[in-house]
């Protein structure tokens, strides 16, 4: 297990592919359930403006950029939870119980969101999306967690070996921030596509 000094070192690259990544299913099924890509996202601001944050469509600093703010924190929040209890699994790439310890920290933050955490804390994105939709949110959060371990780390990790005989500092920070956004590209797509599957067979099945 790690130690909390890690898991909060951790959670910062977790909680930011997790929070990507469903912000991006947030944005993806506003879309198609309410016109409005930035309404879900826009919605997560009643925490600060009260319950007329939920009615707006329109991107804007007070109500898109503060509803990401939250969902950020949050994300990163639950991830150190993870990263605490499951990320040294994750990092030895023993995908099963990464991954089903992801599902059970994204398990545990939808109960505490919407059974145990105040009305005017809670996400608020529930009012504009159906609850097939917010699985898929949580669910895409979940493959966050677990692709940082298990995909993204090891990318990190790889990379920074190549750069090890490398005698230019500068050319070994390139080549790690081409690591970072070819790592955390990939566990997006690879996120978004078993996220829209999965929605093609709740749809075919309904």
């Amino acid at each position: 297990m790690k130690s909390w000094r890690e898991a909060l070192r951790g959670g910062v690259l977790s909680g930011s592919i997790a929070s990507v990544l469903s912000a991006a299913v947030l944005a993806w099924r506003g879309q198609r359930e309410c016109g409005s890509c930035f309404g879900p996202t826009n919605a997560i601001s009643h925490w600060i403006w009260g319950d007329e944050a939920t009615l707006h469509d329109e991107p804007s600093l007070r109500h898109t950029a503060a509803g990401y703010v939250i969902h950020h924190a949050s994300s990163m929040l639950w991830a150190v939870v993870y990263e605490r209890l499951f990320g040294e699994r994750a990092d030895r790439k023993e995908a099963a119980p990464a991954i089903a310890g992801a599902a059970a920290v994204a398990a545990l933050a939808c109960f505490v969101d919407y059974k145990v955490t105040p009305h005017r804390f809670e996400p608020g994105f529930e009012q504009r999306l159906s609850n097939r939709s917010l699985c898929m949110v949580y669910g895409a959060f979940g493959i966050g967690l677990a692709a940082c371990g298990l995909v993204v780390r090891s990318v990190f990790s790889d990379q920074a070996h190549q750069n090890s005989s490398q005698s230019s500092p500068l050319a070994g920070a390139a080549g790690l921030g081409g690591a970072a956004r070819v790592a955390t590209a990939g566990a997006a797509r690879a996120g978004l596509t078993a996220v829209e599957r999965a929605a093609g067979t709740w749809d075919a099945s309904a």
